[in-house]
C-alpha cells in the first residue's frame, strides 16, 4: 500500500493499492500493467486513425503493432535490467527477478530503440519504400506519447519514479517522506503537451518523418531535465545518468535533422491528408472501369462476328441469285432444243 499526499495543495494523505485485481501468489494484476496496456491500446487506435490520412491501411498498422509491441516491451525490460544491474547487481539473482515487469522496471528508451528496429525490419520484409516507412513513423510517434503519458501513472500507483526534495507547492510525500518532485507527473504532462502541439502541427508538416523527429526532439528535451531531478535514475554504475544523456542526444540529433529538412523543404506545399479507403475505392473503380471496357470490347467483337455472319448470308444469297439465271438459261436452251426436235419429226 502506498500512502501519498500533496500538503502544499491541501491534499491530505490517501492510500493507493498497487494491485488492481488481487489474485494468485504474486498478488494479482497491478495498476502499472493495466495502465501500460491501456496506453498501448489507445496508441494503436490513434495510429490506425492517423495512418488513414497517410494513405496506409489499418491492417498494415495492426501488422506492425503485433510485432513492435511485444518486442518493445522486451527491449524496455532488457534496457532497464542492463543499467540497473550495473548499480544493483545483487537484485537479479534469478530469472524471475529479470522478467518481473509486474513490479515495475521498464525503460521507455529501450522500448523505443527495440521498437524502431522492429518497425524497420517489418518494413523491409514487406518491401516498403523509405517514404512509406517515414509515413508510418509519423503516424506512430504521437501514439507513443499517449502510452507514455498514461504509463507514468503506473509509476505513481507503485510509489516510484519520484524526484528530489522540493519546497514547491505541488511537492508530493510518499509514505511519510519529505515533499519531493512528482517527476512522474512532470513527464506525463510533458507528453500530453507535446501530443497536443504535434497534432496541431501535423496538418502543416512539410516532409515525411517530420512528426517523428518532432517527437524525438520534444521528448528528449523534457526527459533530459526531468531525469536530473529523479533519485532512481539508471546510471552506468557511477555518476552518469543514462536516460539524461540519451535525452540530450535525442534533442540535439533530432532537432538538427528537423532544422536541416525544414530548410531543405522550404516553400514545399503543406501535408494533404489522403484516405486509404478512398485510394482503395478508387483502385476498385478503376478495375471496374477496365472490366467494363473489356466487356464492351467483347460485345463489340461478338457484334462484329454477327455482322460477318450476316455478310456471309448475303453473299450466299447473291451467289444463289447469280447461279439462278444460269440455271434458267440452261433450262430454256433445253426447251428450245426439244421444240426443234419436235418440229423436225413433224416435217
Amino acid at each position: 500500500m502506498t500512502v501519498i499526499s500533496f500538503p502544499g495543495l491541501g491534499i491530505g494523505e490517501f492510500s493507493i493499492n498497487p494491485v488492481a485485481i488481487p489474485f494468485g501468489p504474486n498478488g494479482g494484476i497491478r495498476w502499472y500493467a493495466l495502465l501500460i496496456v491501456t496506453g498501448m491500446i489507445l496508441a494503436v487506435i490513434y495510429c490506425s486513425y492517423r495512418a488513414k490520412s497517410e494513405g496506409i491501411s489499418v491492417d498494415t498498422m495492426i501488422d506492425f503493432a503485433l510485432f513492435t509491441i511485444p518486442v518493445g516491451i522486451i527491449g524496455a525490460r532488457l534496457y532497464y535490467v542492463l543499467f540497473d544491474w550495473m548499480s544493483n547487481p545483487d537484485h537479479y539473482k534469478t530469472f524471475l527477478d529479470v522478467i518481473a515487469i509486474w513490479e515495475g522496471g521498464l525503460a521507455i528508451y529501450g522500448g523505443i530503440i527495440f521498437g524502431a528496429i522492429t518497425v524497420i525490419i517489418v518494413a523491409k520484409v514487406k518491401k516498403m519504400s523509405g517514404s512509406t516507412l517515414l509515413k508510418i513513423t509519423d503516424a506512430v510517434a504521437p501514439g507513443v506519447m499517449i502510452a507514455q503519458s498514461l504509463g507514468r501513472w503506473g509509476n505513481f500507483c507503485n510509489g516510484e519514479a519520484f524526484g528530489t526534495p522540493t519546497d514547491l507547492p505541488w511537492g508530493m510525500t510518499i509514505n511519510g517522506s519529505a515533499p519531493v518532485h512528482p517527476t512522474f507527473l512532470y513527464e506525463s504532462l510533458w507528453n500530453v503537451l507535446g501530443f497536443i502541439l504535434i497534432n496541431l502541427c501535423y496538418k502543416k508538416k512539410r516532409f515525411d518523418g517530420q512528426i517523428m523527429l518532432m517527437y524525438v526532439s520534444w521528448y528528449g528535451l523534457g526527459r533530459m531535465f526531468i531525469e536530473l531531478l529523479r533519485t532512481d535514475s539508471l546510471t552506468n554504475g557511477g555518476w552518469l545518468r543514462v536516460s539524461s544523456l540519451v535525452g540530450l542526444l535525442s534533442f540535439v540529433i533530432g532537432g538538427g535533422l528537423l532544422l536541416f529538412f525544414f530548410i531543405k523543404n522550404k516553400g514545399r506545399k503543406a501535408f494533404t491528408p489522403v484516405s486509404a479507403t478512398a485510394s482503395e475505392t478508387n483502385g476498385e473503380s478503376a478495375e471496374a472501369t477496365i472490366d467494363e471496357d473489356s466487356a464492351t470490347e467483347d460485345v463489340a467483337t461478338e457484334n462484329g462476328e454477327c455482322s460477318d455472319g450476316n455478310l456471309s448470308e448475303q453473299e450466299a444469297q447473291e451467289e444463289n441469285q447469280e447461279s439462278q439465271p444460269k440455271e434458267t438459261q440452261e433450262t430454256q436452251e433445253n426447251t428450245n432444243n426439244s421444240e426443234e426436235n419436235k418440229n423436225g419429226n413433224i416435217d
